[in-house]
């Protein structure tokens, strides 16, 4: 592997940046929407619209659950952000956060055939935010939050997984920590370590550590030896703001309670010693973690460095300060823990046996499985998790996912492992084809040199 110094990251995130921006204005966005049925004559608009449509509205009004079967209500997915907390801009509004949702839409439908809406709303409070995703829910067959500031977002999908019958994801939390289990499994068979009797670092307190957190406990890490870190150091039980932090952020309230069990106080410092494992999902680096740092943790320690669009450390200095193995949000350094390894086979998954939920259980068999996937492809340093560009792991993330619901008795289509595995491959395979057409018969102009 080609060593990479810190001026060649800078450069390479500064060419995407211009890339984007000069892609983005020739193409004019990133999606559109087009028929998917046959226009041949007059005759088919009075079919697919008045009067024949009436026939249709009918029978949905008599059972509302058939909307899934004579619409495009099964395949749609609305992605729904305020713009509060976008990449690693902050709070930048909903029209800058268009572009990031569009993006979200294009990766949905290429890896999952999902079709989904980007729907940045102007809404800044919370229970807004709740009140547009309940008025919308009866046109989508799911909801992707994203980009919603903490602690809004627990509540947020929280009370939206309570109260509607349709699938609520929030991608930071709940995407982010399911791809971070599934490298987190394959890092610890590498460095030979078991997951229920690691120390592991927590550096960061925001939706997506939470959900890491909690992602990784559900599999079996222990609470005890987990210590969780925030902007005025360590959580613990009887940190000095404690009874704030009952009525502020009840979220992060739960771990302090329930995590760091020597009470270890301070910051990073404090914690990272004898450290086997560092999840970072703090602010963009680099910088923000040290090599200094690093050197101070157990033999052969697990970095996952995932603040974007720059980690907090470059993964070759976690290296050379003796990681083993390092993963970071990039797709140009090895071992990317992205949610887009997830996201689109997990809403297949539901979509496709009309799930009503998407509890904690489905997400920790899609880290499974996708630990399992590269598994089977031999796991090394350099390899802890799929590419994007493997896109036989989406189908059977998807199945694993659609399967778990139904042992759940969530779904509202009971299927067979085999029935569902085809007819998942069949609409992602169907969508990869469809972009292949219209690229090759130039509907979709190649970008500018």
């Amino acid at each position: 592997m080609v060593k990479r110094t810190m001026s060649t990251g800078e450069e390479r995130t500064k060419e995407y940046y211009e890339k984007s921006v000069e892609y983005s204005k020739f193409y004019e966005g990133k999606i559109q929407v087009i028929p998917k049925v046959p226009v041949r004559s007059l005759d088919d608009f009075s079919i697919w619209y008045t009067p024949g449509v009436a026939g249709v509205s009918r029978l949905i009004a008599e059972d509302n659950d058939l909307s899934f079967e004579y619409t495009s209500r099964w395949n749609t997915v609305a992605i729904l952000t305020n713009g509060t907390r976008v990449l690693g801009l902050g709070d930048i509004g909903p029209e800058a956060a268009l572009p990031v949702m569009e993006g979200k839409a294009l990766i949905f439908k290429y890896l999952g055939g999902v079709d989904a809406f980007p729907l940045p709303i102007r809404a800044k409070e919370k229970e807004e935010v709740v009140d547009v995703a309940k008025r919308i829910a009866p046109t989508f067959g799911g909801i992707n939050l994203e980009d919603i500031r903490h602690p809004d977002c627990f509540y947020i999908l929280e009370t939206l997984r309570e109260e509607l019958d349709i699938p609520v994801w929030h991608d930071d939390q709940q995407g982010t920590a399911a791809a971070t289990l599934a490298g987190l499994l394959n890092a610890l068979k590498i460095v030979g370590k078991k997951l229920d009797e690691v120390k592991i670092v927590m550096f960061g307190a925001g939706a997506a550590n939470i959900a890491n957190a909690r992602l990784i406990m559900a599999a079996g890490a222990r609470p005890g030896h987990m210590i969780m870190i925030d902007s005025k150091g360590t959580l613990h039980a009887e940190r000095a703001d404690i009874d704030k932090l009952a009525l502020t952020h009840p979220w992060k309230y739960k771990f302090a309670l329930n995590t760091n069990e020597e009470k270890v106080t301070g910051g990073l410092d404090e914690a990272i010693a004898g450290a086997d494992v560092l999840v970072a999902a703090s602010r963009p680096g680099p910088g923000v973690i040290k090599k200094e740092q690093i050197a101070k943790m157990n033999d052969n320690p697990v970095v996952f460095a995932e603040a974007n669009p720059v980690p907090e450390i470059w993964p070759y200095e976690a290296k050379e300060a003796g990681a083993k193995v390092v993963a970071t949000g990039r797709s140009d350094f090895p071992n990317q823990v992205n949610n887009s390894l997830v996201f689109p086979s997990v809403f297949r998954g539901v979509l496709d046996v009309r799930a009503r939920k998407i509890t904690d259980e489905m997400a920790v068999e899609a880290a499974k499985e996708l630990a399992h996937y590269a598994e089977e492809r031999g796991v090394d340093e350099d390899y802890i998790i799929p590419t994007m560009e493997e896109w036989e792991v989406y189908p059977r993330v998807a199945v694993a996912v659609g399967l778990k619901a139904i042992e759940l008795g969530l779904a509202r289509r009971k299927l067979s492992r085999q029935e569902l595995y085809e007819h998942v491959r069949d609409v992602i395979e169907a969508s990869r084809d469809t972009l292949g057409t219209l690229v090759g018969k130039n509907l979709i102009r190649m970008p500018p040199q």
